[in-house]
C-alpha cells in the first residue's frame, strides 16, 4: 500500500498503481482540497486499479482525521466516555453512532477503510493519548466493540491498532524506536488483553502491529516479529484476519534496516500487506525489491491466503452521498458528534 503526494496522480504514481504488487493506496490531508477534487482523485485511482483495490485513510476522529471540509468532525475517542460522565451504556450507544457516521461518510465517496479503531490504552504515550477510548481495558473493549459495530452497520471493515499495545510506552514510533520494558504479565494483563478479548469474540477484521519492541517477549518490533505475528496472533489467538504493517517509513521501522530489509522482515514475519508512506524513494525501493524477490519471499500458498484475506476488507455496502446526508440517522449522528465536541470545548 502506497501513498499519493498531491491532489492528483503523477505519471510515476500512475505507473506504480498499475503494478500487480500494489494492492492499496492510503490518502492523507495533502490529498484533499475539496470533495469534488477528492472524488476525481479516487476515480483516477479506480480507473487504474479497479474495484478490488483498497483505498484507505486514517480517519479516527480528534487529532487524526485527514479530511475536514465536507465531513463531520468526529470527536476524539477519549471524549465519548467523558461526555457521558462515565455512563458506559450511553457511551457505547454514542460510539456505535460515531463509528457508523465516520464509516458511512467515507464509503459515500468510495473510500474502503479507515484504519480504526485505536485499541491502545491511554497510558503514558502522548502519540496515543486521547486517541484511545480509555485508560481501562474493560472500557476500551466495550467502546471499541461498539465503534466497530457502527462501522459494520455502515458496511466498513475495521482495523484494530496497535497490537499488542502502544499506549504504555512513552516514545512516539513516528520519530523514535519505542521499547516497552515492562514484564510479560504487565503487558498481557493490560494492553494485550484488549486485543485478545476482541479476537476471541471475532470482532476484528484486521490488525496493525506496533513499531514497538517488547524485550520481555522478543527483540524485534511487533510488526517485524514472527513471534508476535505467527506464534501469538496466528497460532495462539487463532486470528485469521488481515495483518497490515504500520508505515515502513516511520522511525520505529528503521531498526529493521533499509526499506528492502524492512519489507523483507515484515512479509517474512507474516504481514499480509506492507505500508510505505511519506517516503517516495522508499516506495520506489520497495517496489523494485518486490519485483525481484516477491516470488521467492512469499510462497504461492501465502500469497493466496493474503489475497483472500485482503478481499474480505472490501466494503459490504455502498452509500449514495445525497441520500446519506438527508437521512435521519446521519442528522442524529452529526448532532451527537457536535454535542461531544462542543461540550468539551465549553
Amino acid at each position: 500500500m502506497l501513498d499519493i503526494q498531491g491532489l492528483s496522480l503523477s505519471a510515476v504514481e500512475q505507473t506504480q498503481l498499475a503494478s500487480p504488487l500494489v494492492g492499496g493506496a492510503i490518502l492523507f490531508s495533502r490529498n484533499f482540497d475539496n470533495l469534488d477534487q477528492l472524488s476525481q482523485l479516487i476515480a483516477a485511482i479506480r480507473e487504474i486499479t479497479g474495484e478490488q483495490f483498497i483505498i484507505a485513510v486514517d480517519h479516527e476522529g480528534g487529532r487524526v482525521q485527514r479530511f475536514k471540509q465536507g465531513f463531520t468532525h468526529i470527536p476524539a475517542m477519549a471524549n465519548i466516555l467523558k461526555h457521558a460522565q462515565g455512563d458506559l451504556v450511553q457511551a457505547k450507544a454514542q460510539a456505535v453512532e460515531l463509528g457508523w457516521l465516520m464509516a458511512s461518510e467515507l464509503l459515500s465517496i468510495d473510500i474502503d477503510i479507515s484504519f480504526a479503531p485505536v485499541l491502545d490504552v491511554d497510558g503514558c504515550s502522548s502519540v496515543i493519548g486521547d486517541r484511545a477510548f480509555s485508560s481501562e481495558p474493560d472500557q476500551v473493549i466495550a467502546l471499541g466493540q461498539s465503534f466497530i459495530e457502527g462501522m459494520a452497520q455502515a458496511g466498513m471493515k475495521c482495523t484494530g491498532k496497535h497490537f499488542p499495545g502502544h499506549g504504555s510506552v512513552a516514545a512516539d514510533s513516528h520519530i523514535a524506536i519505542p521499547v516497552d520494558e515492562r514484564s510479560q504479565a504487565a503487558i498481557e494483563s493490560l494492553d494485550m488483553s484488549i486485543f485478545q478479548h476482541l479476537i476471541g469474540q471475532d470482532k476484528l477484521n484486521a490488525l496493525m502491529p506496533a513499531h514497538v519492541i517488547y524485550p520481555a517477549f522478543d527483540d524485534k518490533p511487533a510488526g517485524f516479529s514472527p513471534f508476535w505475528i505467527q506464534q501469538v496472533l496466528r497460532q495462539q489467538l487463532k486470528f485469521d484476519g488481515v495483518i497490515f504493517s504500520d508505515d515502513l517509513g516511520m522511525e520505529g521501522a528503521t531498526v529493521a534496516g533499509n526499506f528492502e530489509q524492512r519489507t523483507h522482515a515484515a512479509l517474512k514475519a507474516g504481514c499480509d500487506m506492507v505500508l510505505v508512506c511519506n517516503k517516495p524513494q522508499g516506495t520506489i525501493e520497495v517496489l523494485a525489491y518486490l519485483e525481484r524477490e516477491f516470488n521467492q519471499l512469499v510462497s504461492l500458498v501465502e500469497r493466496n491466503q493474503s489475497a483472500a484475506r485482503l478481499r474480505q476488507m472490501l466494503p459490504t455496502a455502498q452509500h449514495d452521498r445525497a441520500k446519506l446526508l438527508a437521512s435521519q440517522r446521519w442528522l442524529s449522528a452529526v448532532a451527537t458528534a457536535d454535542d461531544l465536541r462542543l461540550a468539551l470545548i465549553s
